[in-house]
């Protein structure tokens, strides 16, 4: 992969950023098979004449988080080597590489496919406190700053806090998952998001658990509404 000394992406690297294709669920980000996604049924035809489409999981078990959104796709048990954002994200988390921070903000682009104006606050994915002082930063702090800036937004990361230090969870199912993050999170200054909007950021979303339990304490602590931003997606 093309990085340079200041830890940036060339040009034909950011070609190859497989990028999550259309049409997608309008929760949580997924590509939609046309033929598999039926219309949801509270909803009405859209701009274009195209009815609202949800995924079948947000359909049967919607999230707390209003809409979830990616930059790149992320195919898991495919080698990562061939992916570029992935493979940054790798290297940068477990590798402990802070510097390609820089590569990753490059990933972003110009554009987020997100409205800035409907967020308030830009809130980070916590680490617990033994994680963060394993790895040295919270790479998902070092996502939000950039994004914040981006969407000219206040970035805060001390009022959602990570209490529970949870167990790996790759190998895990959606439920596991679920289960394994259940009460891991809670909010230390409820005054801070209340009746706000909020902008929750993350590296990778894979099943959505840990995200949707991060909404879920953001609202019940009296968040308006939560939305989700991350760089890969796992479709």
């Amino acid at each position: 992969m093309g990085l340079d000394a200041t830890r940036k992406i060339c040009e034909p690297c950011i070609q190859l950023i497989e990028r999550v294709p259309e049409p997608m669920c309008q929760v949580c980000g997924v590509p939609l098979q046309p033929a598999s996604p039926p219309p949801f049924p509270d909803t009405e035809e859209g701009e274009g004449g195209s009815a609202s489409r949800w995924c079948r999981a947000c359909i049967e078990s919607p999230p707390h988080f209003g809409c979830a959104r990616a930059i790149a796709r992320y195919r898991p048990g495919v080698s990562e080597d061939g992916q570029v954002v992935p493979s940054i994200i790798r290297r940068h988390k477990y590798g402990r590489d802070q510097s390609l921070s820089h590569a990753l903000a490059q990933c972003l682009g110009e554009s987020l496919p997100l409205n800035s104006n409907d967020y308030d606050l830009v809130i980070p994915v916590p680490l617990h406190r033994r994680r963060l002082r394993w790895r040295g930063f919270n790479q998902a702090a070092l996502l939000g700053f950039v994004i914040a800036r981006k969407m000219n937004c206040m970035l805060d990361v001390v009022t959602l806090a990570r209490i529970r230090d949870t167990p790996p969870q790759t190998w895990q199912d959606s439920a596991q998952r679920r289960q394994n993050v259940r009460g891991a999170f809670a909010v230390n200054r409820p005054h801070r998001i209340a009746n706000r909007n909020v902008l929750l950021v993350d590296d990778v979303m894979t099943t959505g658990a840990t995200l949707d339990e991060c909404a879920r304490t953001l609202l019940a602590a009296g968040a308006r509404k939560v939305d989700v931003f991350t760089l890969a997606r796992a479709v």
